[in-house]
């Protein structure tokens, strides 16, 4: 770059062909700047210049690939390392359970329910781990069944085409062409629970779409490291799961801080004793129910895994522990801790196209093309 910038139609240009292509930067793991021209003060220059740049295409088949920066020598620019299998290995990581979407209506879905409520009748804690335990046993389809089961109707359709058509064959293929439709909408109800695309109705034949948004998705939400409230980098799932959780700790701990009457004293009432008998009313069931079913059935199924498309579906099973629990819980009754669990979301502020590296008390910020920032 000479220590200049580029000129506009150049960047715009850049920015166009990669768009085009449907570029992405690798993800990359650093604590550093790739590009430093050595100078001090106002003249020194830092930035995150050197990438390597991928299609979804490719991440599909390489969903762990990082791209490390090595120590500089004599070169103003850091030598990049792709490393095309990179994961955690000091511990293994368990397969949280997540009712799946496409299992409604298998055969021995429902079944798997009703012996779980059956034993732990009475106890929604235990209903929910029960019924866990069931569908992990009777598993159900999953996606790599799926793609296999799709691969075997494929080729069962090519030697048919290869044979002599007759009233037999065609029957056949037909019989098949249904079956994979029937394949393909449960791989399409898979990868849209994943993607989160929900707005997209089931039927519209965006599984490639749903597919790029989920790996998106998983590369976005993957934390290698945080900084500790000591400023020490942790890495690794144990300790990176310790400094979320201290800091949430912290963060929702009460300093029981006292409020006096008079701050109140002013202000005018605006909920009059009528209003005041309503809400001070006692819950029924009914409310309960309508609260459940104006859930969205796919989002935020929590630790539990089960979202409220289950509880949707299977309200004449589970209804009756459902209501009670929550009546209890907001009759004053304490709320067992494993309802109380959530998993803890860390949502980036910025987009992933606008990347920070901080250092000490400041900060560079690096776009995709504009690379002349200053610290």
């Amino acid at each position: 770059m000479k220590g200049g910038s580029r000129r506009q139609w150049q960047m715009n240009n850049f920015r166009a062909a990669v768009d085009e292509c449907g570029l992405k930067d690798v993800a990359w793991v650093a604590d550093r700047f790739s590009y430093d021209n050595g100078q001090i003060g106002d003249a020194n220059r830092q930035c995150m210049l050197d990438r390597a740049m991928c299609t979804s295409s490719w991440t599909d088949l390489f969903p762990y690939a990082r791209l490390f920066y090595l120590e500089r020598e004599w070169s103003d620019h850091a030598p990049i390392k792709l490393v095309l299998d990179h994961r955690v290995r000091e511990s293994i990581r368990h397969k949280g359970f997540k009712f799946e979407q496409m299992w409604v209506g298998e055969e021995g879905c429902e079944e798997a329910v009703e012996r779980g409520v059956m034993r732990g009748k009475g106890d929604l804690v235990r209903v929910l781990a029960e019924c866990t335990a069931d569908l992990r046993k009777w598993k159900g389809t999953n996606i790599k069944q799926l793609t296999r089961e799709i691969g075997v109707k494929y080729q069962q359709i090519n030697r048919l085409n290869e044979s002599e058509r007759t009233e037999v064959n065609v029957q056949k293929r037909s019989k098949i062409i249904a079956d994979m439709a029937s394949l393909r909408q449960q791989k399409e109800l898979y990868w849209r629970q994943r993607s989160r695309a929900l707005w997209l109705k089931n039927g519209d034949k965006k599984m490639k779409f749903f597919h790029t948004r989920a790996g998106e998705r998983k590369q976005k939400k993957f934390i290698a490291k945080l900084v500790d409230d000591q400023g020490v980098t942790r890495s690794g799932d144990e300790a990176v799961a310790a400094v979320a959780n201290n800091y949430f700790q912290e963060l929702f701990t009460s300093s029981n801080p006292v409020v006096p009457d008079d701050i109140l004293y002013d202000i005018e009432q605006h909920v009059t004793d009528e209003m005041n008998l309503i809400l001070r009313r006692e819950y029924s069931e009914e409310e309960v129910v309508d609260a459940l079913h104006q859930m969205h059935p796919l989002k935020a199924p929590g630790p539990v895994g089960m979202n409220g498309l289950f509880y949707q579906t299977y309200w004449s099973q589970i209804g009756t522990e459902v209501v009670n629990a929550v009546l209890d819980i907001l009759r004053g009754v304490s709320s067992p801790r494993e309802i109380n669990k959530t998993n803890i979301i860390l949502i980036p502020k910025k987009k992933p196209r606008t990347k920070y590296v901080i250092l000490g008390r400041s900060a560079c910020i690096m776009w995709r093309t504009n690379w002349s920032q200053k610290c």
